[in-house]
């Protein structure tokens, strides 16, 4: 195991790579501070000068004022896990501006266990409750984001909650392992069999088996494109639609959205490097084209729909990934949503783009649905 002094060298190495030497002050040496103040430069504004709208700002704003905000690359995993996250942005703002936070209660949950790859694994069921009895309903396989480090089907309540809500149909958020603890590909065999798992029980659960989605949001957006993809390869039938939120897409963090959105809250080109650093073992696991998604053969895949955040460094990627998707024949559809970060889609509770994203992404997935 490597001591504190050795796995901090390790990511600012891989922060500073990253940082690919345009927003590196010339003639300073990249060390553990002067990564953190190249991360902390403009929180959440483009190189451009395009800012987020007041409501997304506001919820910067607690994470880096009142909720204490550590730049994720300058922890340890384990201490990253422990700090507060862009949902805990969004309810502090709300309660800030005296909003209510309590979720509406049309949406029943419960948890449940999945199979993934290697073992039982965690899952939560959304169910709406103004639904006919006896009536099957469709089912959304949703993965979180967290970057395959951090976060939880917790974490991002809200979005699965949405979509339920939006989609009037069963989703299951699922928990898949998490790196460094189980490298790559561990994630994505887990997400592969969660999904062979709704296919076989989504019956049991109150769903119709011949209507399954795939969501997710970021790592999750990956996970959910890379599923379509390994259960064609597998021969497993194939989901109705899948929907990827601001998916991690590519390995290259040079990109114009990462030259622009080098210091972005709440995700930034230092953090991105640190999540790749702690998820694969070689340079070969991120040229994988299931996390190098803009390198897989997409031959074959039902329609995609792509939520994309102006200001984040991944949109670029998710970009290229829209084309290659295109060119592969697939039908693809993607919105991108002005002057909002990273992570913005789960926070409806202040920010009037996301509560539009899952409308849009809710009634995509409804269309798709009822093709069938």
């Amino acid at each position: 195991m490597l001591d504190v002094a050795s796995r901090t060298a390790l990511i600012v190495a891989a922060a500073s790579a990253a940082l690919g030497g345009c927003a590196q002050p010339a003639g300073r040496a990249v060390t553990p501070g002067t990564v953190a103040a190249l991360r902390n430069g403009q929180p959440g504004q483009e190189a451009s000068g395009v800012r987020p709208t007041a409501a997304n700002q506001a919820v910067l704003d607690a994470l880096t004022g009142p909720l204490r905000l550590r730049p994720y690359h300058t922890l340890a995993p384990s201490e990253a896990r422990l700090q507060p996250s862009f949902a805990d942005g969004v309810m502090t703002a709300a309660q800030l501006a005296n909003r209510p936070v309590t979720p509406p209660s049309n949406i029943a949950t419960r948890e449940i266990q999945v199979a993934g790859a290697a073992g039982p694994l965690p899952a939560r069921l959304y169910q709406p409750q103004a639904t006919s009895v006896g009536a099957p309903l469709p089912v959304i396989v949703y993965f979180h984001g967290g970057g395959w480090v951090i976060a939880d089907r917790n974490v991002y309540d809200a979005s699965a909650r949405a979509l339920a809500r939006e989609a009037n149909a069963i989703v299951i958020s699922v928990d898949y392992r998490r790196a460094p603890e189980f490298k790559f590909p561990a994630q994505h065999d887990d997400a592969l069999a969660s999904y062979r798992w709704a296919i076989a029980n989504a019956a049991s659960v109150g769903g119709d088996p011949a209507r399954i989605a795939l969501a997710g949001e970021s790592a999750g957006g990956n996970l959910a494109v890379a599923t379509a993809i390994a259960a064609r390869d597998a021969g497993l039938p194939a989901p109705v639609h899948v929907l990827s939120i601001y998916p991690i897409a590519g390995n290259d963090l040079n990109t114009a959205s990462y030259q622009e959105n080098a210091n972005a809250l709440p995700l930034s080109r230092a953090a991105m490097a640190w999540f790749l650093h702690h998820t694969t073992r070689t340079p070969a696991d991120a040229a994988d084209p299931r996390i190098n998604l803009v390198a897989a053969n997409f031959a074959g895949l039902p329609p995609v729909t792509i939520v994309a955040a102006q200001i984040d460094p991944l949109r670029s990627e998710g970009e290229m990934l829209a084309e290659r998707l295109r060119a592969a024949g697939v039908l693809v559809d993607r919105r991108e949503f002005a002057r909002v970060t990273h992570e913005f889609f789960g926070g409806d509770l202040v920010i009037p783009e996301a509560r539009a994203a899952q409308t849009y992404a809710g009634q995509r997935l409804k269309t798709a649905f009822g093709s069938r």
